[in-house]
């Protein structure tokens, strides 16, 4: 069971909007006259994230917004690139000095969790009552809420409906394709195209699809206790329906596959015309589509009817969450608040975090979104019935695990690791990272 925002904390915030209601009126009205007890104390808070110019200056935005609403209230930026954000905010940790808002990644959140660093947001009151209850799990470590989605995503594949009918090859149906499908689909669209379009993008570069792959089995990338809870058998697996891809000419030589994963989104072979399926977060569906020039759909992973259960799952895009040292907790809260909750941040925002974690605010800002965007939200939508649970938060130490199946995946696509002993090292090389 969640546990209950402290009376304490709850009454600060039912008494600051009171306040605050009293002293600045709505965003669109001046500030009345201070009551007798005077106006709030002057107070600075900071907050860091990572991202583009464009989040920067859409976060800005909402940060005026939010100074409008709470005038006492400052809020200085501390922002960077993704490369160095970890970097910074690990220096600033150490030296005693964190953010009192802190811009999280799932991948991290327990490390910095473990240390003491985070507070507990359901003890400051701040309201998580619109937020789906698998999504307040990914932030949730021994029943203390230390990171709250900023919004949601979903690992899918990005395909092509012109690839297709350019091969003469029908779009699969999602609700019920397999493993052996997908790899078979993909092989027909490079035959029938003389390869000028491979009919896949290889998937091993990422541990979240073996995470989808270990949960269609009932098993799972960590457990919640720490561990890994997979079998290697499961592990290999996965990664020679891979190697069956690229064998049959499904998917591209390993040169030319570690060439096109290092351009990014923009430079897959669905964006550049030369793919017709590959496995991105529905969040990436907007760049991949403008990249492209021509209107791309998305499709649920093989395998989700196949085995036990289903593996796709909601991903917080970040998390918000807020220094267990902060001289001002409330405030960090209220501007917590501010951004999960707030149609006026949403608005904003839009898809920029993810799609709105608060369901309320993804329909009422629904309408302002990109046609990709609402395209994304439809296709969340049909899965929530779909969806069973999240995934446990990664243990410390997991940060390291992304680089670790990059570099082994290499590994496998050239030929000098077979599946079986690519699973070996996997989980030897994880075990020393997470201490496991």
């Amino acid at each position: 069971m969640r546990p209950r925002p402290s009376l304490r904390a709850a009454a600060v915030l039912a008494v600051a909007a009171l306040a605050l209601t009293a002293c600045a009126g709505s965003s669109d009205e001046p500030a009345a006259t201070p009551t007798s007890s005077g106006p709030p104390e002057p107070v600075e808070i900071r907050f860091s994230w990572w991202g583009s110019d464009t989040r920067h200056e859409l976060t800005q935005q909402v940060l005026d917004k939010f100074t409008e609403k709470y005038p006492h209230i400052t809020v200085v930026p501390d922002y960077t690139d993704w490369n160095s954000y970890f970097d910074k905010l690990g220096t600033a940790v150490a030296g005693g000095d964190a953010p009192d808002v802190i811009t999280q990644e799932e991948r991290f959140l327990n490390e910095y969790a473990s240390r003491g660093v985070l507070a507990d947001v359901h003890e400051l009151g701040v309201d998580t009552s619109k937020i789906d209850e698998a999504v307040l799990e990914s932030g949730t470590i021994d029943d203390a809420l230390y990171g709250v989605a900023t919004g949601v995503n979903a690992y899918a594949i990005v395909a092509d409906p012109t690839a297709f009918e350019a091969a003469g090859v029908e779009l699969p149906d999602d609700s019920s394709w397999t493993w052996e499908e997908y790899v078979e689909i993909a092989d027909e669209i490079s035959a029938k195209t003389g390869k000028a379009v491979f009919g896949a993008q290889d998937y091993g570069f990422n541990e979240p699809g073996f995470s989808i792959f270990a949960r269609q089995r009932g098993e799972s990338l960590y457990t919640k206790d720490g561990k890994l809870g997979y079998d290697e058998e499961t592990l290999a697996e996965w990664w020679q329906y891979s190697v069956d891809l690229q064998a049959g000419g499904g998917a591209p030589d390993a040169a030319t596959t570690v060439e096109v994963d290092a351009g990014g989104p923009e430079q897959s072979l669905v964006a550049t015309g030369k793919g017709a399926m590959a496995w991105f977060w529905t969040n990436q569906l907007t760049a991949i589509t403008n990249a492209s020039g021509k209107e791309l759909t998305l499709l649920r992973v093989p395998g989700e009817s196949e085995e036990d259960r289903t593996g796709m799952y909601f991903k917080p895009a970040m998390f918000y969450s807020v220094s267990a040292k902060s001289e001002h907790p409330d405030e960090a809260a209220l501007l917590v608040d501010f951004l999960l909750n707030d149609p006026a941040a949403g608005e904003i925002l839009l898809s920029d975090r993810g799609l709105p974690a608060n369901t309320d605010v993804r329909a009422a800002v629904q309408a302002k979104f990109s046609a990709t965007d609402k395209q994304a939200a439809e296709f969340l939508a049909d899965l929530e019935d779909e969806i069973v649970d999240g995934p446990a938060v990664p243990p410390v130490g997991a940060g390291q695990v992304a680089e670790i199946t990059r570099r082994i995946n290499q590994e496998v696509l050239f030929g000098r690791l077979t599946p079986a002993d690519a699973a070996k090292q996997f989980t030897l090389e994880v075990e020393s990272a997470i201490g496991s």
